[in-house]
């Protein structure tokens, strides 16, 4: 319960923060900031291009003499740019700076205010050249916006992980959900939340807080608390207060200028298809789930097998390239078959590229899986590094013994995204000790996947991994695999011991 009658009385021995700027005042000055520049950034490289555009452009086609755009509409679409931006939020710091994501936003950004821009003039001055203008705006704009855009996601980085961009969190609620926000808002800094405390009268363990942060016990004034800590953000994961204990937190912090976020009840399944609707004041969410025996996902697993046809003809010189060096430098086989488990339990040979001597035995991460299942693995461990051929650690790092699996696509035993197949000799044990690890099977299993793409491969948590496969399944979408693609070309070059 969060009880309203006295002062803060901290759980924990962690130092709180001494008083300072007013509530609220630091997440004002920090959006603002972030405004001004993302605004600055844009306005300076729409200038470029309008400015390139009345200089360069052409004339004497053999067209026909092309005009330069009249400086007034350079304006009305640099000025649509900018309003489009602004109506889709792009001047709000993001939680994630993900330069795919910008690229995307910007591209559809450019578009909408491209085409809004024309039509106007089409409406008001009937002009022939009208949509080749237009196109060569759009085309020197989006390169420079989104040159522009990723020296400002480079900037909020660096002044995320300094500090100076971090907007300070309080997190009410003491429990596994809240230490689990805790952990990974501590653990991925460039996220810009901070946490700072949590607050929770009744939390299941004071002494198990993360990163030292102090549980503290609120029975007083929360403007107060939140000026002693200078809050500018604040999550409310699962906590045992009451529901007009909670709204009235939430409306304070509204009235004190600070941000609010919700861990929603049910949160395994609130995912990216939630639709809203109201009765009356009261909301009613609908959660849609991806259907994965559906016509998206039977059309997914066609293009798959379209797409490794394609790339294993036009890898073939390098398939066999590898396959000589295997030859040459640690015999016979070159392909390392394992029994992997995919979609609905279905239990296949996966094929890779060995790397692997042939002396060694047993599994090479029998420690992680007992780890994982907090018990004994029936499976011999030999270290990985004592097991890899020279070659072997060259394919590995650059993840090029996994190209043989694009047969097991093509046959249809894995899709080019999903989770990870894991080994048949563990399953059944993770399927037991593990939530939710048996609903990773309802879709095929992956060369690369969502888990992957995020630094959950080898010896990592296996709980972790199981809750990002689940998210994409559940939030499958041709942009999500298209995301992950661009995300895996990235992480090539990184060791793996899958």
């Amino acid at each position: 319960m969060l009880h309203l009658d006295s002062d803060v009385t901290p759980y924990s021995h962690a130092p709180v923060a001494g008083a300072g700027l007013r509530s609220g005042a630091g997440l004002r000055s920090k959006v603002s900031r972030y405004a001004r520049r993302a605004a600055s950034v844009d306005f300076a490289m729409l200038a470029v291009t309008a400015l390139t555009l009345s200089v360069t452009s052409p004339t004497g086609s053999f067209s026909g003499d092309i005009p330069t755009t009249p400086p007034v509409w350079l304006l009305v679409m640099s000025g649509a740019v900018l309003a489009v931006f602004y109506l889709r939020g792009m001047y709000l710091p993001p939680l994630r700076l993900e330069l795919i994501e910008v690229l995307r936003t910007v591209v559809a950004g450019t578009a909408v205010a491209v085409t809004v821009a024309m039509a106007v003039r089409v409406t008001v001055v009937d002009d022939t050249w009208v949509a080749a203008e237009t196109v060569r705006f759009w085309l020197l704009a989006l390169p420079l916006l989104v040159v522009g855009r990723c020296g400002l996601l480079w900037r909020e980085a660096r002044a995320r992980r300094d500090g100076e961009a971090s907007r300070r969190t309080l997190i009410v609620g003491g429990g596994q959900v809240g230490t689990l926000t805790a952990e990974r808002l501590l653990k991925d800094p460039e996220l810009g939340l901070r946490p700072v405390a949590f607050l929770d009268d009744d939390p299941l363990d004071a002494d198990s807080a993360p990163g030292g942060l102090p549980m503290l016990s609120h029975h007083g004034d929360f403007e107060a608390l939140a000026r002693q800590l200078r809050i500018d953000h604040v999550i409310i994961a699962f906590s045992r207060a009451s529901h007009e204990e909670l709204l009235s937190l939430a409306r304070d912090c509204w009235r004190l200028g600070i941000t609010v976020s919700v861990v929603p009840r049910l949160f395994e399944i609130q995912g990216q298809r939630a639709f809203t609707e109201h009765l009356g004041g009261l909301p009613l969410m609908e959660m849609r789930a991806a259907n994965p025996r559906g016509w998206q996902f039977r059309l997914k697993y066609a293009v798959d097998r379209v797409v490794a046809a394609l790339a294993l003809v036009a890898l073939a010189p390098v398939l066999l390239g590898i396959m000589a060096a295997i030859l040459v430098a640690a015999g016979r086989p070159v392909l390392y078959r394992q029994r992997r488990v995919g979609r609905d339990g279905h239990v296949f040979d996966m094929l890779k590229f060995r790397t692997m001597r042939q002396a060694a035995t047993g599994e090479a991460d029998a420690d992680w899986a007992e780890e994982q299942l907090g018990g004994e693995v029936s499976a011999e461990h030999t270290p990985l590094q004592d097991r890899l051929t020279p070659v072997g650690r060259f394919l590995r790092r650059m993840s090029l013994d996994e190209l043989p699996q694009l047969w097991n696509v093509l046959r249809g035993d894995m899709s080019l995204i999903g989770p990870r197949p894991e080994r048949a000799s563990y399953v059944e044990q993770f399927e037991q000790g593990l939530y939710r690890y048996g609903e990773r099977h309802r879709v095929k299993s992956g060369l690369t996947g969502w888990a992957q793409v995020h630094g959950l491969r080898g010896k990592t948590s296996l709980r972790d991994r199981t809750e990002w496969d689940n998210h994409y399944i559940e939030n499958w979408s041709l942009w999500l695999d298209l995301k992950i693609v661009f995300m895996t070309l990235g992480t090539l070059g990184r060791a793996h011991s899958e």
